[in-house]
């Protein structure tokens, strides 16, 4: 998808929310180039901003700040400081999309969610779009973190180890999963489907927590969306001996379902939701397995995608006995 293209649609986006009366806010049809050091990039971005934002066009450069927050696969985030005519200091992010990313997120989803996800107090509020991206509010907080890591395989292997996967057995994992999870009528609500540790932020000294980049959000089984969560306390290390035990989920679905009076939750409403959440586990592997190949193609980011695929893959592999078991005895009712 050419540049032009993805102008395009960041202005469609725009002007569609406009007639259905959802946000007015200022867009350009300016694109970012991500790959520029943060030096070069800093008159780019300070003219987009004065652009957008009318109350800064008169401001000169000594007036803005740039700093680098993330540098994630789908994202670069930055915030920008400005210092406005009364002396204080304004602050947002801009945040820009990674290269080929459209392929794999539907970016005009995200922006027609973002508007009412902001009025109901999740995440960063919508302030602009650009041509390859979005100038939101800027959250006072930190991101959580594992620690890292990386997967490292040579040319050859990464051949060899491509060569080896059945992409039919593949298809009927997803398959026969689908059959099963369609047994458990699971609930479906507004899902993050991305809620890493990178994309949660906390305030610690208002001990606040906040959701951010819903690229990824649509609509979604609740069950999914926990699942995967659980599944990312395995950190950047893919360590899935910290995935939580029953005891840990049973806490967590308490306050998800009844954050007033957790210890009112029904045993059968947590039963419900730990065989849903522990049959979606392996739906959240196969996703993000296949996510990662086709990042593998479509990704110019240095990552071993073909090595996260079988990671995942043979996480699903290892858990599909026990989590098909615990669902299909639930569903028997035995």
């Amino acid at each position: 998808m050419g540049a032009e293209h993805k102008i395009r649609n960041a202005m469609e986006v725009a002007e569609e929310a406009r007639e259905e009366g959802i946000f007015v806010i200022p867009s350009s049809p300016l694109t970012l180039d991500i790959s520029l050091p943060l030096p070069l990039l800093k008159p780019r971005v300070t003219g987009l901003c004065r652009e957008l934002f009318k109350k800064w066009s008169h401001l000169d450069d000594s007036c803005f700040s740039i700093e680098t927050v993330s540098g994630g696969i789908t994202n670069l985030l930055l915030k920008l400081s400005v210092r406005e005519d009364n002396g204080n200091d304004a602050f947002v992010t801009v945040r820009m999309y990674g290269p080929n990313t459209e392929y794999v997120i539907d970016r005009k989803q995200e922006l027609l969610a973002l508007p009412y996800l902001s009025a109901a107090g999740f995440g960063a509020e919508l302030l602009g779009v650009f041509g390859n991206g979005m100038v939101q509010s800027f959250i006072n907080a930190r991101t959580l973190s594992p620690s890292a890591s990386a997967l490292k395989f040579d040319d050859s292997e990464k051949q060899m180890k491509y060569d080896t996967i059945s992409f039919r057995e593949v298809s009927d994992a997803v398959k026969e999963l689908k059959v099963l999870t369609d047994l458990l009528h699971a609930p479906v609500v507004y899902a993050h489907n991305d809620l890493l540790s990178g994309n949660l932020m906390r305030n610690d000294d208002e001990e606040k927590l906040y959701f951010i980049d819903f690229e990824y959000g649509s609509y979604s089984y609740r069950g999914y969306d926990i699942a995967n969560h659980f599944n990312e306390y395995a950190g950047f290390d893919c360590d899935y001996s910290l995935y939580p035990d029953k005891d840990a989920q049973y806490h967590f679905f308490r306050n998800y379902l009844q954050a007033d009076k957790p210890n009112e939750v029904t045993d059968k409403d947590l039963e419900a939701l730990y065989i849903e959440t522990n049959t979606f586990r392996l739906a959240s592997h196969l996703f993000w397995g296949l996510w990662a190949l086709i990042q593998a193609k479509m990704s110019p980011i240095d990552f071993d995608y073909l090595g996260y695929f079988f990671l995942r893959y043979s996480e699903y592999k290892k858990q599909k006995e026990m989590c098909f078991s615990l669902a299909q005895r639930y569903i028997s009712g035995s």
